[in-house]
């Protein structure tokens, strides 16, 4: 399993809801620690599910939204080593980034509304029906 670290904005407005967020957070499958920065509460473990835990916080406490969820650092230090050594070599070419048009789509139009007047008054028909 990979360790893993999910952030979620939670509205937290005093000390029970705190504590009942903790406790729901805790509580779920996998988790190691749960920490809470201001609005935010960081959960660490492995093979957590971030989006069930965001669902379950969002049922019991009201508004929860989930920012990020990052994967083992040592990876992510790997990464940027062998970013380093490719950015060495393409400094020299210099390439110049490409910028696009930005395309906005059109919705289609409505279709033309055709009205239908029954006048109701038929030759052939009784008037009190």
């Amino acid at each position: 399993m990979v360790k893993q670290k999910v952030v979620i904005n939670l509205s937290i407005n005093d000390a029970r809801r705190r504590t009942k967020a903790l406790k729901i957070a805790a509580g779920m499958d996998g988790i190691i620690s749960t920490s809470i920065d201001g609005d935010k509460i960081v959960v660490e473990g492995e093979g957590i599910d971030s989006v069930a835990l965001t669902t379950v916080l969002r049922k019991k406490l009201g508004c929860a939204n989930l920012i990020s969820v990052t994967s083992d650092d040592d990876k992510k230090e790997e990464k940027k080593e062998e970013k380093k050594e490719e950015k060495s070599d393409s400094e020299a070419q210099s390439v110049q980034p490409v910028v696009l048009p930005h395309y906005y789509a059109v919705p289609p139009p409505y279709p033309y509304q055709y009205c239908y007047y029954e006048d109701g008054r038929y030759p052939d028909s009784c008037s009190i029906m």
